[in-house]
């Protein structure tokens, strides 16, 4: 069982909530794609009828006993002895095979264009998911077996988390077990303190933990989807403590999370608290420069900032750190993207104003369905069937601890990813300027990962043709979303591919890809060495945080992460 729960935190680590045009899906998107296949099959029965003999002709092979189908290797709900050697069991899976067979056969057949066919793809996996016997009691021998060992204890465990899921996780089956974790005890431990407060957000300076200090900070500028502390989740996995060990001076926003009456701040009012962010690191600091690190959502935010201080000819921008963060979208890029309409968006953003906010119970449940196998049946199974908890992982805390998303802020969020603000410069009006990321000339750090199927790495790699900087360097962490960015040097398997030869990027992801090494070990080393050497000189640390205009506050991680809505 514990290679299943390590299965359980790596699949659902790579499947993490992020923002992106996603939220702009609406259950209309949903029904269009299942008509899009009810449309096919009318248009052509005969073509159908062709697929349903093949299917049928299956079944009898599989009545008979002379099937050849079998689960690929790789599938971890087949993994169980018994669906190979158990003659109803492997009937039972060679009947979902077929299905999976003829579903995928008419699907190649079908004349559609790419758009369509991701569209179709998507809808038919998420169906096919559903019916895997791998899902019920009766089609399950690990579930079955473990109704046995523990003399039906098992049966009244998974009763247990489902009801407790029914009443206090929204029908939602949970996918961390939440327990073990207590904010500033064993979960955001490094030392800081609340340096100042508005409505919008705190901004949290970390202590010093070496003698001297780099004299350009560091301002991290966290998603407004979760709360900051997946910078410091553990001693072991904290960017914020490698940035404070290596002598950078660290600074983190912590976002508050809107309520319903708070659903008018939009990307005007997050870039104006970045921008007081900016001046009181600076004030703090002494320092005329301030280096920005961002990730996700964060990273759009940060280059709609980069943008607005390039235009209004504000200089306090060091070098900017981008990490899986996607500036020029394609419908391509993801299978689900496929999914958004113009017609989706605009009744997405029409549902959001009328509420004010869109919950974070309601993005996590949409985000889980768009993943079903990953983030719902990998947990119907582990703690319905099997009576087993969920696993306490750190990363799933964090993510389970979602905030709210402000309808205005979402309007924003669709206009960049509809507009292509970023990648068509001078033509997208919004927080009080026009977008240009072309006068951006800071150095810039992008991150992708290779497994990442949130943003993917060739998507993000198109930000490195986006400014106007002159030194860009691109780094391809070897795993998934929020893995790729959490990969310190204690993790044995971390590696990273980086170009061999110093220079500009070339225009497209593969040409990069055929010019590349892989390195051995963590990007973060790498990374502190970019930053240090963009750091400035190395001064003595500062006695204490906070400066006599920002006196120190509440200890780190302050109170907006804590904050319920």
């Amino acid at each position: 069982m514990a290679d299943g729960k390590v299965r359980l935190e790596n699949e659902a680590a790579q499947s993490t909530n992020a923002l992106g045009p996603l939220v702009g899906v609406a259950r209309e998107d949903f029904v269009g794609a299942v008509a899009l296949l009810l449309r096919e099959t009318a248009s052509d029965p005969g073509k159908v009828f062709k697929h349903a003999r093949a299917m049928g002709e299956d079944m009898v092979k599989i009545m008979t006993g002379k099937s050849d189908l079998a689960p690929d290797p790789k599938d971890k709900r087949f993994m169980d002895p018994a669906w190979q050697y158990n003659p109803f069991f492997r009937a039972g899976a060679q009947y979902y095979l077929a299905v999976q067979k003829g579903m995928n056969s008419w699907l190649t057949e079908l004349e559609l264009d790419e758009l369509e066919r991701n569209r179709a793809n998507f809808i038919a996996n998420i169906i096919l998911d559903s019916l895997a016997p791998t899902n019920t009691l009766a089609g399950n021998p690990a579930a079955q077996k473990q109704v046995i060992n523990s003399g039906g204890l098992s049966l009244i465990k998974g009763l247990q988390n489902a009801y407790n899921d029914i009443v206090h996780n929204k029908g939602m089956v949970s996918q961390v077990d939440k327990r073990p974790f207590k904010l500033g005890e064993n979960i955001a431990t490094s030392k800081g303190n609340v340096v100042h407060r508005t409505e919008m957000f705190e901004l949290i300076q970390y202590a010093p933990t070496t003698d001297e200090v780099y004299e350009i900070p560091q301002l991290t500028i966290p998603p407004q989807i979760n709360k900051m502390y997946i910078n410091d989740l553990s001693p072991e996995k904290s960017i914020i403590k490698w940035q404070l060990d290596n002598g950078i001076q660290t600074f983190v926003i912590s976002w508050r999370n809107p309520s319903k009456e708070q659903g008018r701040w939009d990307m005007a009012d997050y870039i104006a608290s970045c921008e007081e962010a900016l001046a009181i690191v600076s004030e703090i600091s002494g320092s005329k420069k301030v280096n920005v690190s961002a990730g996700c959502s964060g990273g759009q935010t940060a280059a709609v900032l980069a943008s607005k201080l390039a235009a209004t000819k504000n200089d306090i921008l060091g070098t900017l750190t981008l990490m899986v963060c996607v500036l020029h979208p394609k419908d391509t890029d993801i299978e689900a993207g496929a999914l958004v309409s113009e017609n989706g968006m605009q009744l997405a953003r029409q549902r959001a104003a009328k509420k004010g906010v869109i919950k974070a119970d309601d993005l996590a449940r949409g985000f889980a369905w768009l993943r079903p196998n990953d983030l719902i049946w990998n947990y119907v199974i582990n703690n319905y069937l099997l009576g087993m908890d969920p696993p306490a992982f750190d990363v799933l805390y964090w993510n389970s601890d979602a905030t709210n998303l402000s309808a205005s802020l979402m309007g924003d969020f669709l206009t960049l990813y509809e507009t292509l603000a970023f990648s068509t410069p001078g033509t997208v009006e919004m927080a009080d300027h026009t977008i240009d990321l072309t006068k951006v000339t800071a150095d810039l750090f992008i991150l992708g990962g290779v497994t990442d199927h949130i943003t993917p790495w060739k998507a993000t790699y198109r930000s490195t043709q986006l400014f106007g900087s002159k030194d860009v360097t691109y780094v391809l962490s070897q795993s998934g979303h929020m893995q790729a960015i959490l990969n310190p040097p204690t993790n044995p398997k971390a590696k990273y591919f980086v170009q061999k030869k110093k220079g500009k990027l070339p225009p497209t992801a593969d040409e990069w890809l055929q010019g590349t090494e892989e390195v051995k070990g963590s990007w973060w080393p790498f990374w502190i060495e970019w930053i240090q050497d963009r750091a400035g000189e190395k001064v003595a640390a500062p006695e204490t945080v906070g400066s006599k205009a920002y006196p120190a506050q509440e200890s780190a991680p302050g109170l907006y992460v804590v904050e319920e809505v």
